[in-house]
């Protein structure tokens, strides 16, 4: 099925048709990048269309500035906490930035993920096509080139990943200056004295640390009935006090903000979320808008193989391909936010893989239970597998006990010596096997500590046999085996038929 040959007639159809490519691939995010260096890898003549800047949302304008943001203002928030360095005995002069140094370090990252990313691609024999891609039927790519020369291509199989852009929802008028979404906010232009940011998802917690961090009051609009609806809600309370009430925040929950006006000051009409009655309009100098994301579809011409789209999310199955009635469309597949599943970076790369695996004939499904998310915040927060009332419903269908254990920060010997003992984790698992459902966790580290719960998920692997690993001391991932060892110890005695009772060793903290 690969076609090596650099000759463009070797990408030759069963029918004898000849291809220009084997794989095209609209659009170079992560998970068109993932797709494209895949399907080359394995022989396959590729070539992957873009019109906007290579690495997409996450390089460009998502992940990767965002998270240089983040650490330079993570240091400063650091520094300037003269009460935490206190209990180190330390004393710290009063913290000095540069806010233009702290936006060239982000701006440099993305230059150099940007340009190692299109290196790989080129080293790995892709095709690299400018312009903007479009479907013209089965098998057929058209592509409007930046220089504005239109033409047609063919390819055996076509790849849709064209992302997703911010969703500004009706009534928001933006600038781009005083009204802006995650696109401009990742270029740090200024810091308003005053922002408000409509939305407590991942991305508005994200840029609140940030502006927090670097002297900006915040007021965070959440139209939900509370603050980061989004997370578990044991996880959001013991975050929210330290991330929100714990800092210069003023979060509303159940009210919408109907109309934003641009301006000096920008002003934002608020009104009940359940009634729509005006509750007050504030008057502030800047309003980030992090209401979540929508996928860009609309000019992929999708008409002319007969697929309808739902809000614009492009319905696939798990192997990625493409449905029109429920019934896949031969030859096109989709991967990335267009799809709607998991609208996260390494959730396109995975689905990326996936496409290319089924299309070299190696049948695989991706298993979105085992794919982590996490919130970059100081401290994070991630999470993988089922929520907790996922994990209900899923008991109540198949018929087992859900067992639930929570590991504690503050009983973990590392994060002691940190002074970073506000946390938690909860894991979710099968009372009767012992499987692993799901994690949740606020805490140091957070995000690399929700990889092992992940791994684990992903093998369907019990409690009873990871309660015997071994875990290195003082870390934090021992709170992820004490967490093991009292789910284990509650497995064993729901299969003895009596009630469990947390260990020594899952109450007391490791080492002290």
């Amino acid at each position: 099925m690969s076609a090596s040959s650099s000759d463009a007639s070797s990408a030759t159809g069963s029918d004898g048709m000849a291809f220009d490519f084997d794989v095209i691939v609209i659009g170079a995010g992560y998970g068109g990048f993932d797709a494209a260096k895949h399907a080359a890898d394995h022989g396959l003549r590729t070539a992957i269309i873009e019109s906007r800047d290579m690495g997409g949302t996450c390089v460009n304008r998502g992940c990767v500035p965002s998270k240089a943001l983040l650490a330079a203002s993570g240091r400063v928030r650091e520094l300037a906490d003269a009460k935490h360095l206190a209990g180190f005995g330390i004393h710290a002069a009063p913290v000095r930035f540069e806010r233009q140094k702290i936006a060239d370090h982000a701006n440099q990252l993305v230059a150099t993920i940007r340009a190692n990313l299109t290196k790989t691609l080129e080293r790995a024999g892709v095709t690299i096509l400018r312009g903007k891609g479009r479907l013209e039927g089965s098998q057929k790519v058209g592509i409007r080139e930046i220089s504005g020369v239109d033409r047609i291509l063919s390819a055996r199989e076509v790849i849709i990943a064209t992302g997703s852009d911010p969703f500004v929802p009706p009534g928001i008028e933006t600038d781009g200056r005083t009204v802006f979404t995650s696109d401009e906010a990742i270029s740090l232009e200024w810091l308003p004295r005053w922002i408000a940011i409509i939305g407590s998802g991942y991305i508005g917690l994200e840029f609140a640390d940030v502006y927090t961090a670097l002297g900006c009051e915040v007021t965070m609009i959440e139209a939900l009935d509370r603050v980061m609806p989004t997370f578990d809600p044991d996880i959001a309370k013991i975050a929210a006090r330290n991330l929100i009430e714990g800092r210069d925040i003023d979060a509303r929950a159940g009210v919408l903000a109907r109309q934003v006006t641009p301006g000096s000051p920008v002003k934002i009409e608020l009104v009940d979320m359940a009634t729509r009655e005006p509750v007050e309009t504030l008057e502030v100098d800047a309003v980030l808008v992090a209401t979540g994301r929508v996928p860009v579809s609309k000019e992929l011409n999708l008409g002319s193989l007969a697929v309808e789209t739902t809000r614009g999310f492009i319905p696939v199955d798990d192997e990625m391909r493409v449905l029109v009635n429920g019934a896949p469309v031969p030859h096109l597949w989709a991967v990335g936010d267009v799809t709607g599943k998991m609208m996260l970076a390494h959730t396109a790369a995975a689905q990326g893989a996936v496409a290319v695996d089924n299309i070299l004939g190696h049948r695989r499904r991706i298993d979105y239970r085992s794919i982590p998310a996490a919130t970059f915040t100081h401290p994070e927060i991630s999470s993988v597998g089922l929520s907790e009332v996922e994990a209900k419903e899923l008991a109540t269908k198949e018929g087992f006990e859900l067992g639930l254990v929570r590991s504690y920060f503050k009983a973990n010997t590392k994060a002691l010596a940190e002074l970073e003992s506000d946390g938690l984790m909860k894991l979710l698992f099968r009372k009767d096997t012992g499987e692993v459902l799901g994690a949740h966790l606020y805490g140091l580290h957070a995000a690399d500590l929700i990889q092992e719960i992940a791994n684990a998920v992903a093998r369907r692997q019990s409690v009873s046999q990871l309660a015997t690993e071994v875990h290195t001391h003082p870390t934090l991932s021992e709170l992820v085996e004490v967490a093991y060892k009292q789910a284990a110890q509650a497995v064993a005695a729901a299969q003895a038929g009596s009630p469990a009772a947390a260990p020594a060793s899952a109450r007391q903290p490791l080492g002290v």
